[in-house]
């Protein structure tokens, strides 16, 4: 996934010469009870979290059901320092984000303009820098507060649940289409004229600081076409992530990025002669994202299809969708396909042609894909292998189908829920127990989602490996718990009410995470916990281990620890 927000990021910086990625920043959620507490992740793509708000009684109360069930989980001090990571991945991605906004149309051809009014208005040079930086300290604070408002009005917990919902990932399909199609310039979305009319106003009849202020603010609306597309594609990353921050920082990366060059330009006057003229070239990045923006919507609508158990977007029609569309970026960056508001391109400049090669070496990488070949760039984006209809030569030595002696022809759920190809599991706990059991072997319990991207990429990456699969297939018994999964319904027995989810466990999803914050202090996936007949972990439980032999080394350590445990009643 690093590979592919680094190769998107290149290509449009390139080009401009181009963003995105936010899609889900890679990270390795984890999470302990401490002694005195329970300490929760957060849900998402990379940290999911559905617990945010948890009363401290309940929280005393699950922590004595944990202390009286578990084995020693020392607490992790690894949280704090994903958490941080995954900040400073958002704020990375809103910096980018701001960057290119301001190579957007609506943006780049003002800075000229925006920094001559300073300085003529001040009088001074000196004069100038001072309220240039000031209207660049303006411009990270609206961003910024629009940032904070999404948390506000939604909530930390409210997103994260939103973010495993078919609804929410559907609705943000169809939004990053109509972004893409607008950024072909087929329309432009913009704000209400009169609104920004009066904050014009206000920007040329105040003076001092109210004056600056308001001409930050007419930048940040009169600039909306342009940036519209960015910001939210940026929001919708950050919320997903479940840090109560992550919005804000996002916005703070994208408004510094956006402020940066207008401050520049006004202290050293030759970095504004320095820069490119205005020109088709502008409207050339502005296509460009588009095409990107279409690509990544279709993570969305791959999100929703497995949610709402569509069956129908594959992973075959998510890999030629991504084909043509970088097919076409190609072909228009060599000048073949004009858009309503392009110039003529009367030669190839050297930057097109570098960045047309790399955009169709990128579609020629993703055609293997169709016939099964693993495409690990866009492990965790792209649809899992078991969606795929036909593969050619499976999906390596850990993917072969080597089922499990004396395994169930058909388990509970198996008419819904798939596992990994290759792979046998169970998807009820009580199932896969009594069959640990009478073969006596100790359980890989994967807390595991639809709209989780770590889940997905350490499918498609980790469990390949050939130690890892063998370690997997022949000395545990896998029990994936999936906790979005909403369309099985649970029977009257197993629903109560859940104080730590605070909602009624009628659904398998939602008695899957209750059973995973209740027994094991966690909500965040994947969880991939090794335990025992008693399931007691074995080991500490972990999260994501993108590290092929570190992964294997820990299905080993809980498998040594199984068999050491049995060999006393020998």
């Amino acid at each position: 996934m690093k590979r592919l927000f680094l190769m998107l990021s290149l290509m449009l910086l390139f080009t401009v010469a181009l963003t995105s990625n936010g899609f889900a920043s890679i990270q390795k959620p984890d999470s302990a009870a401490a002694e005195e507490e329970l300490v929760f992740t957060e849900v998402g793509s990379a940290q999911d979290s559905i617990a945010n708000n948890i009363v401290k009684d309940t929280v005393k109360k699950e922590t004595a059901v944990l202390k009286s069930t578990a084995v020693e989980t020392p607490t992790s001090t690894a949280i704090p320092a994903e958490v941080d990571k995954t900040l400073w991945e958002t704020f990375i991605a809103g910096l980018l984000g701001g960057f290119i906004a301001f190579l957007m149309p609506c943006i780049f051809p003002m800075v000229p303009l925006t920094v001559s009014y300073f300085i003529k208005r001040a009088g001074s040079k000196q004069g100038g820098i001072g309220q240039a930086l000031i209207y660049g300290v303006s411009i990270i604070v609206i961003y910024v507060a629009l940032g904070l408002l999404i948390t506000l009005l939604f909530g930390s917990a409210k997103l994260n649940e939103l973010s495993s919902s078919g609804y929410f990932n559907f609705f943000f399909f169809i939004l990053l289409v109509v972004f893409a199609i607008s950024f072909f310039g087929a329309f432009e979305i913009t704000l209400p004229s009169s609104f920004v009319n009066k904050i014009d106003q206000k920007a040329d009849n105040s003076k001092g600081l109210g004056g600056i202020f308001f001409m930050a603010a007419s930048l940040a609306l009169v600039s909306f076409s342009c940036t519209g597309p960015i910001i939210g594609t940026i929001l919708v990353q950050a919320s997903s992530k479940g840090d109560i921050l992550a919005p804000a920082i996002g916005m703070f990366g994208f408004a510094l990025a956006l402020a940066l060059p207008f401050t520049l330009s006004a202290i050293f006057p030759g970095f504004l002669s320095s820069m490119p003229k205005s020109g088709g070239w502008l409207n050339s990045v502005k296509v460009c994202l588009g095409f990107l923006e279409l690509a990544l919507a279709l993570k969305f609508l791959s999100a929703a299809d497995l949610v709402w158990h569509w069956e129908w977007f594959d992973r075959e029609l998510f890999l030629a969708l991504w084909i043509i569309i970088f097919i076409l970026m190609g072909i228009y960056l060599l000048g073949k396909i004009k858009f309503s508001h392009d110039s003529d391109v009367p030669y190839v400049s050297v930057p097109r042609l570098f960045f047309a090669i790399f955009s169709l070496s990128f579609a020629v990488y993703l055609v293997p894909g169709l016939w099964g070949a693993p495409v690990n760039i866009l492990s965790g984006i792209a649809p899992p292998m078991n969606t795929q209809d036909f593969i050619l030569s499976g999906n390596g030595s850990a993917a072969s189908s080597t089922a499990s002696n004396g395994f169930p022809a058909t388990v509970k759920y198996n008419e819904t829920l798939k596992p990994p190809v290759g792979f046998n599991a169970f998807f009820d706990l009580d199932e896969g127990l009594a069959y640990a059991k009478s073969v006596n072997k100790p359980v890989l319990i994967d807390f595991t989602g639809h709209a989780c991207v770590n889940c997905r990429k350490m499918e498609d990456k980790v469990w390949i490996d050939k130690e890892v699969g063998r370690l997997i297939k022949d000395e545990y018994v896998l029990i994936q718990l999936y906790v979005d999964e909403r369309n099985i319904k649970m029977p009257k027995d197993k629903i109560h009410y859940s104080e730590i989810l605070r909602t009624t466990t009628d659904d398998l999803g939602r008695w899957n995470g209750d059973f995973q914050a209740t027994k094991y202090g966690s909500n965040s996936q994947p969880y991939y916990v090794l335990a025992g007949h008693d399931l007691n972990p074995l080991v500490k439980p972990q999260g994501a281990i993108f590290d092929a032999k570190e992964y294997a080394a820990y299905l080993q350590s809980g498998l040594d620890k199984f068999k050491n445990a049995e060999k006393p009643n020998e």
